[in-house]
């Protein structure tokens, strides 16, 4: 650490009045109890000198109390010191006795912290020149202290000063540093909380930013307008999903929310059905983890669903309904035309044209059916029923392929099922029969002619699984995930002459998942399929 005289205009320029103010007033004190100490000692000998002393400090002190420092020349600001040396020369001349001598340490303090280095060499020698003359005028003993030891004592007391004050300048410059820097990162801080104020207001859907204590704390202005839109739950009663059963305030999604729990896509319906005002909101939230991992609360976002979910509901009942209306004469079609085609005296053409409008009219049926159960099986529709049973899967998959044969032998495939013995499932007979006929259905109607299809029942450690097999073109990897969405048809299956209402198989899989089951699929596009549902075991039901 190095002082150089280069440094005492820059400690300068900041010397400040209040650093002038305290050097001044403390010296001032000093000086006035040194000289009261002295007068009720009577060890003054020198009275003008006293005087003069004094008026010089006075002036001294009024000086740091009037001028403003921090606009005065740099060189000003030395006067003051001088002044204040001088002073005590002339005390010490008029009191050799009072130790005044020991005053000069103030001015040259001041002048070691102002000036660093520079100030303390020459301080030191101006004290300590001054401090050998006052010994000299007034005729003292020649003392080891008076050559030696006070001009150490100077010298090293106004280094500290110089120091302090360097490390305090060097504070000084870090702190207004890092305060520069703080108030960059601030604003900066500001800038990105305005930009994604903004952006949250201008989005469509609400957000709330809860505490981990579930207090909220940010919300946008698409909540607020979530919020005034639905009211007071006392006004518009929420429901659930379905839209008939109602909900308490603490099963509501901010409620769960606030207590921790993590939603997804849960919507709720706020106003009873039929009312003009009735709104769908659906509702996630996600866990916020701070840097300890702990959980520091949660995001829940809101939002309006109302038009999509009426668009959805009015999609089925027009399906429901259309559905209805086809069935009814489609029925008696194909009753009439099996009482026709029980007539022996049937030309053969006749019979022919029969059995043409008899397939058709059983497709058609087909289709209705399909359509009748998506409707019967919707969120807005009526619960799908299941009255479970103990039931052996291998005889399911034995009828099931029994009725595929036909269809089987015209395109001269193999169906065979692959089963060591009965596998017993508490299931519903019909609906599981029902999604066996739709996989075996497609692995005949969409493999390749004399191909193979197999349908393979065993049973696991707590599972039973179902699985049909087929060698035909497979599935497309981009068309996989939507495979079992309503309506989906895979783009071979549109170009090919077989015809279906993109259905099957999403009936299959609500059907398998109120058993508490899954329906899966693995493909290898040109090497076939093949469809795995799993489903508890009876030993696995009865457990839980």
């Amino acid at each position: 650490m190095t002082f150089l005289a280069s440094d005492a205009p820059t400690a300068l320029r900041h010397v400040g009045d209040r650093a002038v103010l305290l050097n001044q007033v403390l010296l001032g004190t000093a000086v006035l109890l040194a000289v009261l100490l002295s007068l009720a000692m009577g060890a003054v000998v020198g009275v003008d000198a006293l005087m003069l002393g004094l008026t010089l400090i006075f002036i001294a002190t009024g000086a740091a109390i009037l001028v403003p420092w921090q606009r005065s020349p740099v060189g000003l600001v030395l006067l003051l010191p001088l002044i204040d040396i001088g002073a005590v020369m002339l005390l010490t001349l008029s009191s050799p006795a009072s130790g005044f001598p020991l005053l000069w340490l103030f001015p040259a303090m001041w002048v070691g912290s102002t000036l660093g280095m520079l100030g303390v060499v020459g301080a030191t020698v101006v004290v300590t020149t001054l401090y050998w003359a006052s010994i000299v005028l007034v005729d003292a003993p020649p003392l080891l202290s008076a050559f030696v030891v006070f001009p150490i004592v100077v010298a090293g007391l106004a280094t500290i000063a110089a120091v302090a004050s360097w490390r305090s300048g060097a504070q000084r410059v870090v702190l207004e540093k890092q305060s520069r820097e703080l108030r960059r990162a601030v604003d900066r801080a500001r800038g990105q909380e305005e930009l994604v104020t903004e952006a949250l207001d201008a989005v469509d859907f609400g957000l709330i930013r809860l505490t981990a204590n579930g207090d909220q704390v940010v919300a946008n202005e698409a909540m607020a307008r979530l919020h005034s839109a639905i009211g007071d739950t006392d006004v518009l009663q929420p429901f659930a999903s379905d839209g008939l059963t109602p909900l308490a305030d603490d099963e509501l999604p901010l409620a769960r929310a606030r207590r921790g729990e993590e939603i997804d896509r849960t919507l709720v319906w706020f106003g009873a059905p039929g009312d003009l005002a009735r709104r769908s909101l659906q509702f996630s939230s996600r866990r916020l983890t701070g840097k300890n991992v702990m959980h520091d609360g949660l995001i829940v976002v809101a939002q309006d669903t109302t038009a999509e979910e009426l668009a959805l509901r009015a999609r089925e009942d027009l399906i429901a309904s259309v559905s209805h209306e086809l069935r009814t004469p489609l029925t008696s079609i194909t009753g009439y035309v099996e009482l026709v085609l029980d007539d022996e005296t049937l030309s053969a053409s006749s019979r022919r044209s029969l059995e043409v409008v008899e397939r058709n009219a059983a497709r058609l049926l087909a289709i209705v059916s399909d359509l009748v159960a998506a409707s019967a099986m919707s969120r807005m529709g009526v619960s799908l029923s299941i009255r479970p049973e103990r039931t052996d899967l291998t005889a399911l998959a034995a009828a099931s392929i029994e009725s595929s044969l036909l269809p089987a032998a015209e395109r001269g495939m193999s169906v065979e099922l692959l089963a060591d013995g009965p596998v017993w499932a508490r299931v519903d007979a019909h609906r599981i029969r029902q999604v066996i006929d739709n996989l075996v259905s497609n692995a005949v109607k969409y493999g390749r002619d004399r191909g193979r299809v197999e349908v393979e029942v065993r049973a696991e450690a707590d599972r039973v699984a179902l699985a049909v097999r087929d060698d035909g073109p497979g599935i497309p990897a981009g068309e996989v995930p939507r495979l079992f969405e309503r309506f989906f048809r895979s783009a071979l299956v549109r170009q090919s002459v077989t015809h279906g209402s993109g259905l099957g198989l999403s009936i299959s899989r609500d059907i398998v998942v109120a058993h508490n089951g899954s329906l899966t699929v693995s493909t290898v596009f040109g090497e076939g399929a093949e469809f795995m549902m799993s489903l508890p075991s009876p030993a696995a039901r009865e457990e839980t």
